[in-house]
C-alpha cells in the first residue's frame, strides 16, 4: 500500500524503514522533519529495488535508516549498500516514545528516519555490519558449531541420566565409566528385539552415544572450518596468548567485515562493555565492572583475562602490583579487560589489503 504526499521534492530527504520477514515500510521524511510519503514493499530483491526508486523521487536521498540490520533487514541494508547508499542502524523507539505516539509499521518507520535526523545528537549514528565477507562465513560456521555442542551435552546429560533408572544388571555395568569409555560402550550395545525393559534401555542409550558420537564429530569439522577463517581473517588475534579460534571467531563476528565502522578503541571498549563506569561517591574515587555492551564480547574477554591471571606472566606481576595497591579482583578483572580491549582492537582494526580482498 502506498500513500503520497503530493508535492514538489524539496531537495534532500531520509528514509527511516521498519523491517519485518514478509514485508517493509517505509517512510520518507524531508530535512525539516515533514513526512513525504510511505510506502509498503514485499522484503525481496524486487521490493528493495522499488523501494530505492520511489525513495529517489522525492529527492536527493541521504541515507536510510534501517531498523533490524542484523536479521529482517539484513538483505535489505546489503542492496542499498551495494547500491551506493548510505545506510545506519536504528535502534526501535523507546518506551516513552511508543507510549505517546503509539505502535504501527509506518510510526515505526518515521520514528527511525527522524532518529537518522537526529545522528548529530547520537540517536542513530552506527553503521551496520557488511556481512558479506569471510567474518560473515564465521558467524555461519559458529551458529551451527554452538548449537551442536548444545545438543552434544545434552544428549550426555540424558544419557547419565537414564543410567539411573535402567534395569540394575545394566547399571551395574555401565555405572562409574569415565566419560568416553561410557559412551563407547552405550554406542556398542545391542538391544536386539525390542522385548523387554532391559532391551528397550539398551536401545535408547545406544541411540544416545551415538547421537553423542556424531555431533562431536560435527563440532570438530566446524572447529577446523573456523580456524581456517579466523587464521585467513586475523592471524594475530588468533596467536594472542590465551585467546584461540574460538574466542577470535566470537570476537570477529562483533566486530564484523567492515571493522572500520568502529572509529577507536574506547569505542571497541564500550562495545565490549569494558569502558570504565564511574562509581564515585563522597571521598571514594573508584570504577566498577559496566553491564552494558555486547555480553559475548564481554563473556570472551573475560575468559581470555582468567586464562591470562593463571599463565601469563605479565598478567600474573600485573595483578600482584595491583592487589598490593588495594584494588579487588574484580576492579583488577575490570582494567585486564579494558587492556585486552585495547589490544584486540588494535589487532582487528581496519587492514586496508585485507578489506579489499574480502
Amino acid at each position: 500500500m502506498t500513500s503520497i504526499l503530493q508535492a514538489e521534492p524539496i531537495g534532500k530527504v531520509v528514509v527511516g524503514v521498519d523491517t519485518h520477514k514478509y514485508v517493509h515500510t517505509a517512510v520518507v521524511v524531508d530535512v525539516v522533519g515533514g513526512a513525504q510519503g510511505n510506502l509498503s514493499v514485499a522484503a525481496d530483491r524486487g521490493g528493495y529495488e522499488q523501494l530505492a526508486q520511489w525513495a529517489a523521487q522525492f529527492g536527493q536521498v541521504l541515507g536510510f535508516g534501517v531498523e533490524g540490520t542484523g536479521s529482517y533487514g539484513a538483505g535489505l541494508a546489503s542492496h542499498l549498500r551495494r547500491h551506493g547508499h548510505k545506510v545506519i542502524e536504528v535502534n526501535r523507539p523507546d518506551r516513552r516514545v511508543r507510549r505517546q505516539r503509539g505502535k504501527s509499521d509506518p510510526i515505526d518507520a518515521e520514528n527511525a528516519a527522524r532518529a537518522v535526523l537526529a545522528g548529530n545528537a547520537g540517536t542513530a549514528t552506527a553503521t551496520p555490519k557488511s556481512a558479506e565477507g569471510t567474518v560473515e562465513m564465521i558467524r555461519h560456521t559458529k551458529i551451527a558449531r554452538d548449537t551442536a555442542v548444545k545438543s552434544r551435552t545434552q544428549a550426555v546429560v540424558t544419557l547419565k541420566a537414564l543410567i539411573v533408572t535402567v534395569p540394575d544388571e545394566l547399571r551395574e555395568h555401565l555405572q562409574g565409566l569415565p566419560k568416553m569409555t561410557l559412551i563407547d560402550r552405550c554406542a556398542g550395545l545391542r538391544p536386539g528385539t525390542v522385548t523387554s525393559v532391559l532391551a528397550s534401555a539398551k536401545r535408547s542409550l545406544r541411540s544416545l552415544a551415538r547421537r553423542w558420537l556424531v555431533l562431536d564429530e560435527e563440532i570438530k569439522d566446524h572447529d577446523r572450518l573456523l580456524g581456517e577463517l579466523t587464521r585467513q581473517q586475523a592471524p594475530e588475534l588468533v596467536e594472542a596468548f590465551g585467546i584461540g579460534a574460538d574466542t577470535a571467531a566470537e570476537v570477529l563476528v562483533v566486530v564484523g567485515d567492515n571493522p572500520e565502522r568502529i572509529r577507536s578503541q574506547a569505542a571497541f571498549a564500550k562495545l565490549a562493555g569494558v569502558c570504565p563506569v564511574p562509581a564515585s561517591s563522597g571521598r571514594t574515587d573508584r570504577h566498577r565492572l559496566n553491564r552494558g555492551g555486547h555480553r559475548h564480547l564481554n563473556s570472551a574477554l573475560y575468559r581470555v583475562v582468567i586464562v591470562r591471571m593463571r599463565f601469563h606472566q605479565p598478567t600474573i606481576d600485573y595483578v600482584a602490583r595491583r592487589t598490593s595497591e588495594g584494588k579487588t579482583k574484580k576492579e583488577i578483572i575490570r582494567c585486564l579487560k579494558r587492556y585486552l580491549a585495547r589490544e584486540i582492537y588494535q589487532m582487528v582494526k581496519a587492514n586496508p589489503e585485507r578489506v579489499q580482498a574480502t
